[in-house]
C-alpha cells in the first residue's frame, strides 16, 4: 500500500569484507573466538597509536560506489565524530563529513507503478564501534558487557535521499542494495550485523523521527510500518510529533524513545588529524565491474527464456542466480518454474537458505518431471522429502530414489481406469450433481482419485477419464 504522505530516506551502514579492519592490520573474522581478542592499540585507539587506511577498504567501496552510479569525489578526507556512547571506545568515530568519497548516484527498484530511481545522496567510509552486550533487554537488563572486536570493521554508509513512499518500498530497495553487494563480492549478508539501517520517517508537513540500528530486513518494514501508524494516532490526537530518535524492538514489533535527535552540531566533526586527505578519483576508470542483478535479469530473459517476474526472483541474490544457472542445463523453463515457484517456498518455511539445495538432487527432480515420470504433485512432494532429510541432520536421497521407495511414479492405463470407477460408485451424490450440470462436482471426483492414487496422476487426463465414465453412464457417447 503506497502512502502518499509518508518521507522515507534511509541510511544503511553495510560491513565490507576484507580480511582486516580499516586503520589496522586486526582480522576481522572474529564471530567465533572471545570477546576482546581481535583488539590492538590502534582500534581500541589508545595514546599514540597511528590509523593507517586499509587500501583494499577504499577500493570495495569504489565498486559500490561504481555500481551505484555514484560521482567519485576528487579528493576525500576522514573526520572524528565526537560522541559518547559505551562501546564507542575513542568518544570519537573516525568517519567521513563534508568530503565523502562519492556522491549522488542512484539504485532501480521496481515500484507499485513500474520501475524508477531512489537517489543515493552520498557513500562514506567510516569505522564500526564496538559492541554492547546487554544482560536481559536494552531497558531492562541489569548490565552491559563491551566487546571490541567489532571496534574498527570497515563500513560504508549509503544514504538516500527521502524518496521512498512506504515500507514496502523500503524492503525493495534494500533487497536489490543486498542484492548488487553480494554480486560485487564485498559483502557477506549471512554475517551476524553485516547490514544495520537508520530509517528517517515523517508525515508530510510533520516532524522526522529516526528509528536506529535496525539489523533485519522484515526488521525495518515492520519499524516502518509502526512508525507511519503511530504518528499518524499522534497527529490525529492533535499533538506534535516529536523530533527524536527511537529503538525498535523486533520482538514486540514497536519502536520506543530513546532521546532526543541530535543535530550535525552536537557531534563537533574536526577533521582527522592522523590521516592525510586521499585522492582516489582516478581509480574509477581502472575498477572493473562484475555482471550486476539488473544485466543478468535480462540475460535470463534472452538467454533462458525466463519470464520477466522468474527472472527478477532469480537473480535477486547472487547464490541463487548462480545455482539456477547450475541447474538450467536440463531445462531452463522447468527449472525457473521450480526453482522460484517451489523450491524458495519450501526453503523459506524452513528457513533455509539456497546452500542447502544439492544441485545435482536437483537436476534429477527436475529430469523426473520432465520425462513425464512424476506429477507436480509427487515432486513437491520429493522436495519436501528432501529438505526435511536435510533438517533432521540425515544425508537426501536422490529423487530416483525417493519414487522408488515411495511408490511415486505416474500411474496410469488400467490402474488408473479402475480407480475412476471405484470413485464414481462410492460417490453417488456428486455423480448425480454432476449429471444435473453441476461443474463443481467433477472437480471433485477428480480430487478423490487423486486421493486415492496419492497425487501419480495427471489431474488433465483424469479429467477426460471421468467424463468420459460419466457420459457412458448417462448414454452420451
Amino acid at each position: 500500500m503506497e502512502h502518499e504522505d509518508v518521507i522515507i530516506g534511509l541510511e544503511i551502514h553495510c560491513q565490507l569484507n576484507t580480511k582486516s579492519k580499516l586503520f589496522c592490520g586486526c582480522s576481522t573474522d572474529f564471530r567465533d573466538d572471545e570477546p576482546n581478542t581481535h583488539t590492538c592499540p590502534v582500534c581500541l585507539g589508545l595514546p599514540g597509536s597511528m590509523p593507517v587506511v586499509n587500501k583494499k577498504v577504499i577500493e570495495f567501496a569504489m565498486r559500490v560506489a561504481k555500481a551505484l552510479n555514484c560521482t567519485v569525489l576528487k579528493e576525500c578526507d576522514f573526520s572524528r565524530k565526537n560522541y559518547f556512547y559505551p562501546d564507542l571506545n575513542k568518544a570519537y568515530q573516525i568517519t567521513q563529513y563534508d568530503r565523502p568519497l562519492a556522491e549522488w548516484g542512484k539504485l532501480m527498484i521496481e515500484g507499485e507503478d513500474g520501475e524508477r530511481d531512489i537517489r543515493i545522496t552520498r557513500i562514506h567510509v567510516e569505522e564500526d564501534p564496538g559492541r554492547s552486550v546487554h544482560m536481559g533487554t536494552t531497558d531492562r537488563g541489569k548490565y552491559t558487557l563491551i566487546d571490541y572486536n567489532r571496534a574498527g570493521i570497515p563500513l560504508i554508509e549509503i544514504v538516500t535521499e527521502p524518496d521512498l513512499r512506504s515500507p514496502k518500498e523500503a524492503r525493495r530497495f534494500l533487497n536489490k542494495l543486498r542484492a548488487t553487494l553480494e554480486y560485487l563480492n564485498v559483502f557477506d549478508s549471512e554475517k551476524e550485523g553485516s547490514l544495520r539501517v537508520d530509517a528517517n520517517i515523517s508525515l508530510k508537513g510533520s516532524g522526522r523521527v529516526e528509528v536506529k540500528n535496525i539489523s533485519s530486513y522484515k526488521g525495518v518494514e515492520k519499524a516502518l510500518t509502526f512508525e507511519i501508524t503511530r504518528q499518524r494516532n499522534v497527529i490525529r490526537r492533535g499533538q506534535v510529533v516529536a523530533r527524536e530518535t527511537r529503538h525498535f524492538l523486533e520482538a514486540r514489533g514497536v519502536t520506543t524513545s530513546s532521546r532526543s535527535k541530535e543535530e550535525e552540531n552536537d557531534y563537533r566533526y574536526f577533521p582527522e588529524p592522523d590521516l592525510m586527505p586521499m585522492q582516489v578519483s582516478d581509480w574509477v576508470d581502472g575498477i572493473k565491474l562484475p555482471e550486476l542483478p539488473d544485466a543478468r535479469r535480462e540475460r535470463f530473459m534472452q538467454q533462458y527464456g525466463c519470464s520477466l517476474e522468474h527472472a527478477r526472483t532469480l537473480t535477486g541474490g547472487l547464490k541463487l542466480a548462480e545455482f539456477y544457472e547450475g541447474v538450467a542445463k536440463t531445462d531452463a523453463g522447468l527449472a525457473a518454474t521450480w526453482t522460484a515457484d517451489y523450491l524458495l517456498g519450501e526453503l523459506n518455511y524452513r528457513d533455509f537458505s539456497i546452500d542447502v539445495m544439492p544441485p545435482a538432487h536437483f537436476i534429477d527432480l527436475i529430469t523426473l518431471l520432465k520425462s513425464d515420470t512424476i506429477t507436480d504433485k509427487s515432486g513437491v512432494e520429493i522436495l519436501r522429502t528432501i529438505l526435511d532429510q536435510i533438517k533432521a541432520g540425515e544425508k537426501p536421497e536422490m529423487p530416483t530414489k525417493i519414487v522408488a521407495r515411495l511408490g511415486l511414479a505416474k500411474t496410469g492405463g488400467d490402474e488408473i481406469s479402475t480407480m475412476v470407477r471405484e470413485v464414481i460408485a462410492e460417490n453417488p451424490q456428486p455423480v448425480a450433481d454432476y449429471h444435473a450440470g453441476k461443474g463443481p462436482a467433477l472437480n471433485f471426483l477428480v480430487g478423490q482419485v487423486m486421493k486415492k492414487c496419492r497425487g501419480r496422476a495427471d489431474p488433465g487426463h483424469l479429467n477426460v477419464l471421468l467424463r468420459e465414465e460419466l457420459d457412458k453412464l448417462q448414454g452420451v457417447e
